[in-house]
């Protein structure tokens, strides 16, 4: 993805990342819980490089991590 938030995409992704293991989930049965496959949660966390998600899929992880969405753009 060619964007000029790619910082606020990996931070992001982080976040997802940090949220998921606090809550215990591999990233296998945590896409299972959001209706993805467990490459698109890789893509997500990924340090290296921005992905986006849809609303649809950030409230589906907020919902799953029983955080506010707010928190996964948080410093």
């Amino acid at each position: 993805m060619d964007t000029k938030y790619e910082e606020q995409y990996i931070r992001f992704g982080l976040k997802v990342q940090y949220y998921r293991k606090l809550r215990g989930f591999t990233q296998e049965s945590f896409a299972e819980k959001i209706g993805k496959s467990w490459s698109f949660v890789a893509k997500i966390e990924s340090p290296t490089r921005a992905f986006g998600v849809s609303m649809e899929t950030l409230f589906k992880i907020a919902d799953v991590r029983q955080v506010p969405v707010s928190k996964l753009f948080m410093d």
